[in-house]
C-alpha cells in the first residue's frame, strides 16, 4: 500500500514520532504535508525527473519532504548534514539538484551553499523571505498533484574510499502508490506489519534507514525516529513504546552492550521481535551477546545501496552457521578471483551479484565498468566466500586489503577481534608503509577509557590478539585515538586514516 491510502483509513494513527521531543505526525498530517511538498514542486517548475537534495538532521518534516518527491516523480538525493560546504556542493553538483531542502539548525553552512551554489534554490524549515519553506507550503492545497507519478531516490556512497558516487536507478515504471517491494521484503523475511512501532537509530539521510522507514510507512507502522543514538536511550524507547521492530549496525550492539550491566537490566526489551541489521561485519561474539540478551530475534543482511542483490540470515541460520551473513534471497552469488573466474566453495575471492536489477553510478562510467563482471554480473567490491551449503560469508573490502610480504591479510579479522576487548572502545586496522614489507599492519584503537592509552595497554591487547591470530596479523603497531573517524551509519572512513599514515611514506604515528 501506499501512506496515502493509510490516511484514508486510519488519519490519525501516528506515522512518525519523534523520539526525544514526543513530536508526531499522523498518517493524514503526513498525506497532506506530502501533497503540499509535491504542488510545491509543481509550482517552482519542477517536474517528473528532475532532481532535488535534502540536507536535513532527523527531523519530524523529513518524511513529508521524501513522500512529496516520491509522488511527483522526483529524483531525490538525500545528503549527509555533517559533510562540509565543498563535500555538499560536489553532490550538487553531480546530481544536477535544482532545489535543496534544509533546516536552519545549519544555517550557517546553508548560507555557504547558497554563496557557491546560486543555481541551485534553497528552502529551509524555519527560513526567512524566499527561503522560507513553512510559508512557500503554505500557500500550496493539500490535495493531490494532477500528473502523480512514481519518484525514486539517488543516493550518494559514503565516500570512505573516495569521492562519494551517486547510485542512479531507473525511475519505477510503475504508479506511484504501486506495491513497495522492500516493504513486501520487510513483512515476509523480517515481520513488520501495519501495526509495528519500528525503532530508527540511525540518520535518515542514509540508504537503510531512509528507505526501510519508507518501507514502514507503506505497511501503515510507526517509526520512532531517534535524533541522535543513545545507548540506553534507545534501551529506553523500546520499553516506553513496545517497539518490536528495528534496524542497527553493529556499533549500535557494542555500545548497549558495554553499558553496565545494571544498566541494560533496567529496562524491559521483551517486545522486540525482528532486530534487522547490517551495513559492516558484525563480531560473533557481539551477535552471539546479542541474541543470548535480545532472543533470536536478530535477522541479518548484505546488500547496497546499488540494490544489485540481497543475502539474509536469521538467529537460528546464524547459530548453524556463525559469521555469515546469509544465503541470496533475489540473486546469485558468485566468488571470483582476479581474473573474474568463479573458484571452488570455501574460497575467498570478490563477491558478484547476478540479478535482473541493474544500476549505474552516475557521471562515472568508469567506476560502473569496475563494478561489472563481464558475464554482467555486478559487486560491490567485498571480498567473501561462500560454504558447501550456500551460506555467504564476508571477509572485507578489497580496497582494504594489506599486503605484507605478499601476504594478503584483511583487516575486519583484526578489528573484529580487537573491539571485544573489555578496554576498547573502537578500533580501525589499516596498512601503512613499511620499508621492508611493503606494509605493515597497523591498529588504531579508541580505548573505552583514555587514561589507559599507552604502551602497557598495546602489549595487553598484542598478546590478547595472538591467543586467536596467527603471528602475520598481529599488528605491528597499534596507536591510540580519543575517536576514530566513523561514518554516523558506522562505516569507518579508513581512506582518512590510511592516508595520514602514507602521507610521509614511514608510517609513522600522525596524530
Amino acid at each position: 500500500m501506499h501512506p496515502h491510502l493509510h490516511a484514508q483509513e486510519n488519519p490519525d494513527k501516528p506515522a512518525i514520532i519523534m523520539a526525544s521531543t514526543g513530536e508526531t505526525v499522523t498518517y493524514g498530517e503526513l498525506d497532506k504535508r506530502s501533497n503540499q511538498i509535491a504542488q510545491l514542486y509543481r509550482a517552482r517548475g519542477l517536474n517528473a525527473g528532475d532532481t532535488i537534495a535534502i540536507c536535513m538532521e532527523n527531523h519530524a518534516q523529513y518524511f513529508p519532504v521524501v513522500w512529496g518527491a516520491q509522488r511527483s516523480g522526483m529524483v531525490q538525493v538525500a545528503i549527509s548534514n555533517r559533510l562540509t560546504s565543498d563535500e555538499i556542493s560536489y553532490i550538487l553538483k553531480d546530481s544536477g539538484a535544482k532545489l535543496l531542502i534544509g533546516t536552519t539548525k545549519m544555517l550557517s553552512l546553508m548560507d555557504e551553499l547558497h554563496t557557491h551554489n546560486p543555481d541551485v534554490e534553497q528552502l529551509l524549515f524555519g527560513g526567512e523571505g524566499e527561503r522560507d519553506l513553512t510559508a512557500a507550503l503554505q500557500t500550496q492545497p493539500d490535495t493531490p498533484i494532477a500528473d502523480q507519478t512514481a519518484g525514486s531516490d539517488m543516493l550518494y556512497s559514503s565516500g570512505t574510499t573516495g569521492r562519494p558516487k551517486g547510485i542512479r536507478m531507473a525511475l519505477p515504471d510503475a504508479p506511484f502508490d504501486a506495491p513497495n517491494g522492500l516493504a513486501v521484503l520487510a513483512q515476509m523475511a523480517f515481520g513488520f506489519h501495519k501495526d509495528c512501532m519500528y525503532l530508527s537509530p540511525a540518520p535518515l539521510y542514509h540508504a537503510a534507514p531512509l528507505r526501510w522507514n519508507m518501507a514502514v510507512h507503506s505497511l501503515g507502522g510507526t517509526s520512532v525516529i531517534m535524533e541522535k543514538f543513545d545507548p540506553e536511550h534507545a534501551l529506553q524507547l523500546i520499553e516506553k513504546h513496545e517497539c518490536d521492530v528495528g534496524q542497527w549496525v553493529p556499533t549500535h550492539f557494542v555500545r548497549m552492550l558495554k553499558l553496565p550491566e545494571e544498566v541494560r537490566a533496567k529496562y524491559d526489551v521483551s517486545s522486540i521481535k525482528s532486530a534487522v541489521h547490517a551495513a559492516a561485519p558484525i563480531p560473533i561474539p557481539i551477535k552471539e551477546a546479542m541474541i543470548d540478551w535480545w532472543g533470536p530475534v536478530l535477522y541479518e543482511y548484505y546488500a547496497g545501496t546499488e540494490g544489485n542483490g540481497f543475502v539474509m540470515c536469521n538467529s537460528d541460520s546464524w547459530m548453524s552457521h556463525k559469521g555469515t551473513v546469509g544465503q541470496p534471497v533475489n540473486c546469485q552469488v558468485h566468488i571470483c578471483d582476479e581474473e573474474g573466474q568463479e573458484v571452488a566453495d570455501g574460497e575467498e575471492g570478490q563477491i558478484f551479484f547476478e540479478s535482473d536489477n541493474k544500476f549505474e553510478y552516475h557521471n562515472d562510467p568508469e567506476k560502473t565498468k569496475e563494478a561489472t563482471h563481464e558475464k554482467g554480473w555486478t559487486s560491490l567490491g567485498d571480498v567473501g566466500k561462500v560454504d558447501e551449503d550456500g551460506f555467504l560469508y564476508l571477509t572485507d573490502r578489497k580496497s582494504f586489503m594489506i599486503i605484507s610480504g605478499g601476504v594478503n591479510i584483511y583487516p575486519q579479522e583484526i578489528e573484529n577481534a580487537l573491539i571485544t576487548h573489555d578496554k576498547v572502545a573502537d578500533a580501525a586496522v589499516i596498512g601503512a608503509p613499511d620499508p621492508d614489507m611493503g606494509e605493515k599492519v597497523v591498529a588504531v584503537v579508541q580505548p573505552a577509557d583514555m587514561a589507559n592509552a599507552g604502551d602497557a595497554l598495546a602489549q595487553e591487547l598484542e598478546a590478547f590478539l595472538r591467543q586467536s591470530l596467527s603471528g602475520v596479523k598481529v599488528p605491528r603497531q597499534i596507536d591510540f585515538r580519543e575517536e576514530l573517524p566513523r561514518h554516523a551509519t558506522g562505516k569507518l572512513y579508513k581512506r582518512l586514516l590510511r592516508d595520514e599514515y602514507w602521507a610521509d611514506k614511514t608510517g609513522s604515528k600522525i596524530v
